[in-house]
């Protein structure tokens, strides 16, 4: 009866409260304590004395724990700074902003079990959850919770049979100095289709806006003095849910560590009252906010970050985590250290090039699809292929890295209406980078990067010389992300699947043992420029010994209109030195066609 009591005056201090326009406070902010308080607020609490502590941050370091050159210091190194940091001053929470458990063999073989290891030595406060920490499925994070030191926060994201939460909606940290801070979680909504979309069939990932307010409010009223948005949102224009849109449009947040969008900034974005952080990728550079806090209710916040640089010339690797690391190194090495082949040169993965362009790697890849399943052709996505592989030994190890996310290939049965909106959403955000962009085999095509979205594509033509025909069904292989609609990929949605096939890095790795290197350039089965530019090439390529290199142009695609074999216009052209790479204006020599 007591207890009913007690819940009713709370209730009705806080109608009061709101009633009124002011802020519930205590005399004593060292008496609140956990997660329960015994006042009721609509506005964070102000200190009773001046206080300061640092927040220190990462977001998309994709498993990258160890350095390397093109990877950031390696968490041994993070993990030093932070526990030096927290040694002058315990004052101190470390937060993730996702994209954290997946996107390296250290990582993959393990579902993520090995980074959890490594983050529980670190000391993490809390975390929330990017699109690719859910590429094993939703179920393996929430097994991998109980192994976990800290709390993974989302509050946007619910149950559709239940509506519960999935996870925390939010977490409350009281720190030494009795600072009580409130850190709530938020999840894109890209999630949906930037992870196979059954991974999070079970889920609806809701309105962040919303979802933000309300745990704003949930936390003022638990009496906490400072509040951070742990998001994975991102600022990139293309999202319709942005980390600056959830500052313009949420009042009370003091702080929004961010991921998602890769971003660094060295002393943090201010949008409105609201401190925006993120510090790139990778690991490149960790992020550290102080905040200082007044009993006169001031606030005083300044961002910057430790790069890479400095911490590779000036930090020593904490060796608790080195020997995490060492130790699942040991372990997988008896699956990574298997030899599959050799390659005489690079084959490039690199993000920003599979992103926004064809490859020599994303050719081989695709043939290798189009080899096993015998389909009438291929499309796979840029953003699937996260590494290249380096000149020299190819072991298991290195095409895991590449192919990181145990994806399988299927065939559908398509029109080829179908197809061509399949192509036409992997162009639309050229010449930007975006992880949509179309790898192809079994066919070319060309598009012109002026057109409007979904009118860029003008010639589809398949390897018999036959062009697309629009109402004809073929059989196309895909993996099974996009084939359930990933990367915004609808036209292979709810088609017929004729068959599936083992993961893409098991059939590539048999295919680089059958068949060796095959792809040591590329093949120019991607064409970016208008229709005229093509017919002009025809003309100049007639009447002339020597041809003017224009935009767009592929060694694959002058081969094409002149009849003239590449490894002869190679030979004619000594100056060429990477099959890879031609510039616009140069001019080549043209031996005679046979």
């Amino acid at each position: 009866m007591m207890k009913k009591f007690v819940k009713i005056l709370s209730v009705m201090m806080l109608l009061l409260v709101v009633a009124c326009g002011k802020t519930t406070k205590t005399d004593e902010p060292s008496k609140v304590a956990g997660d329960k308080v015994d006042v009721v607020a609509t506005e964070k609490l102000i200190v009773n004395e001046d206080v300061e502590f640092k927040v220190m941050h990462v977001n998309d370091t994709h498993g990258r724990v160890e350095a390397g050159k093109y990877d950031g210091m390696g968490l041994a190194r993070v993990s030093t700074i932070v526990k030096q940091t927290r040694a002058e001053d315990p004052n101190v929470l470390f937060l993730d902003a996702g994209d954290t458990i997946h996107g390296t063999v250290f990582a993959a073989l393990t579902k993520g079990g090995s980074v959890v290891r490594v983050m529980n030595e670190m000391g993490y406060d809390a975390m929330t959850t990017g699109n690719h920490d859910y590429n094993y499925g939703l179920d393996r994070i929430e097994k991998l919770q109980n192994t976990m030191n800290f709390p993974v926060v989302v509050s946007n994201l619910t149950y559709k049979d239940t509506g519960e939460k999935a996870f925390k909606p939010y977490t409350i940290k009281t720190l030494p100095n009795g600072v009580r801070v409130g850190i709530f979680g938020l999840a894109t909504p890209e999630t949906a289709y930037k992870t196979n979309p059954t991974n999070v069939e079970a889920v609806t990932f809701d309105d962040p806006i919303a979802s933000a307010k309300e745990s704003v409010i949930a936390l003022e009223a638990q009496g906490v003095n400072y509040i951070i948005a742990l998001s994975h949102l991102g600022m990139d224009e293309d999202s319709f849910y942005t980390s600056i849109k959830v500052a313009q449009e949420v009042d009370g947040i003091d702080l929004i560590v961010d991921g998602h969008s890769h971003t660094t900034l060295e002393e943090g974005m201010w949008v409105k009252e609201t401190l925006i952080v993120q510090s790139g990728f990778y690991d490149k550079n960790l992020g550290e906010v102080t905040i200082k806090l007044g009993e006169n209710g001031s606030k005083v916040e300044t961002a910057k970050l430790f790069t890479k640089e400095y911490a590779m010339e000036n930090v020593q690797e904490d060796p608790a985590v080195r020997a995490i690391i060492d130790e699942v190194n040991t372990e997988n090495e008896k699956i990574t250290s298997v030899v599959v082949g050799e390659t005489p040169i690079l084959l490039d993965g690199e993000r920003n090039d599979v992103r926004a362009g064809e490859t020599n790697l994303g050719d081989m890849i695709t043939e290798a699809m189009l080899t096993k399943t015998g389909a009438e052709g291929v499309i796979t996505n840029g953003g699937g292929i996260r590494a290249s592989i380096q000149k020299g030994t190819i072991t298991r190890g290195n095409i895991i890295s590449v192919l990181p996310f145990g994806n399988y290939v299927v065939v559908k049965e398509i029109t080829g209406q179908d197809l061509k909106d399949a192509v036409e959403n992997g162009v639309q955000s050229y010449p930007d980078a975006r992880g949509a962009f179309p790898h192809v085999a079994g066919f070319t095509f060309k598009f012109d990067p002026m057109n409007e979205v979904g009118n860029k594509v003008y010639d589809i033509t398949f390897n018999n010389g036959e062009k697309i025909d629009l109402t004809r069904t073929y059989k196309i292989a895909t993996n099974d992300f996009m084939a359930v609609g990933g990367d915004k990929y609808t036209s292979l949605k709810g088609k017929k699947t004729v068959n599936e096939y083992e993961s893409i890095e098991e059939i590539l790795g048999e295919y680089i043992k059958t068949s060796g290197i095959t792809h040591t350039a590329v093949d120019g089965r991607v064409f970016a420029g208008k229709e005229e530019t093509v017919a002009n090439m025809d003309e100049k390529v007639l009447e002339k010994s020597l041809y003017t290199i224009e935009s767009g142009d592929t060694l694959r695609a002058i081969s094409k209109k002149t009849g003239i074999n590449i490894d002869e216009i190679l030979r004619e052209n000594k100056n060429i030195t990477n099959p890879n790479i031609i510039f616009k204006g140069e001019k080549i020599a043209l031996p005679k066609a046979n």
